[in-house]
């Protein structure tokens, strides 16, 4: 499907609410250490409830090597400071998403990396400062994935007749 990358999240909650998400689309979540806390923290796996087995969840030593991991992606970062709207690009199955901190986004040797050019935002108004980690993950995520016709998802439950 797609790629979400947390780099050094450092949030148990934005991260377990990042694991539901991912098992819910398909998409798998790469995390780049060093990570802000331990994997079994109580209040990561309270927000991830049960869905860490149906996650694909990968955890890297280094951005260098999550990269290396997603050889031949097309990776966008997610900032504040993006040039493109995230509903204005067509994805694609196999793209990432590389979000930052949740306290001081993404550094700029990641953001070159990645690429300016490519870089993404999620318009919000003037006198606001950033969106919730896990809200901005929910976003581009479910934005990429109906572009994808929500490719995998179960068949909608017709409602009952009263």
């Amino acid at each position: 499907m797609f790629h979400v990358v947390l780099f050094e999240p450092e949030i148990p909650p934005n991260t377990g609410n990042a694991i539901r998400l991912c098992a819910n689309t398909g998409a798998t979540l790469h995390l780049v250490k060093p990570l802000g806390f331990r994997l079994d923290d109580k209040s990561l796996q309270r927000s991830g409830l049960d869905y860490h087995d149906l996650a694909s969840v990968e955890v890297h030593s280094s951005f260098d090597a999550c990269l290396e991991r997603l050889a031949g992606a097309r990776a966008f970062a997610v900032e504040t400071t993006g040039r493109h709207c995230y509903s204005d690009l067509k994805y694609r199955a196999g793209d990432a998403f590389v979000f930052g901190r949740e306290t001081r986004g993404l550094p700029d040797a990641v953001l070159d990396r990645v690429g300016r050019e490519t870089s993404l935002f999620i318009p919000m108004r003037a006198q606001s400062r950033s969106i919730n980690l896990s809200n901005a993950v929910a976003l581009i995520a479910y934005e990429a994935w109906r572009q994808l016709d929500f490719a995998g998802a179960a068949a909608a439950i017709e409602p009952k007749q009263s």
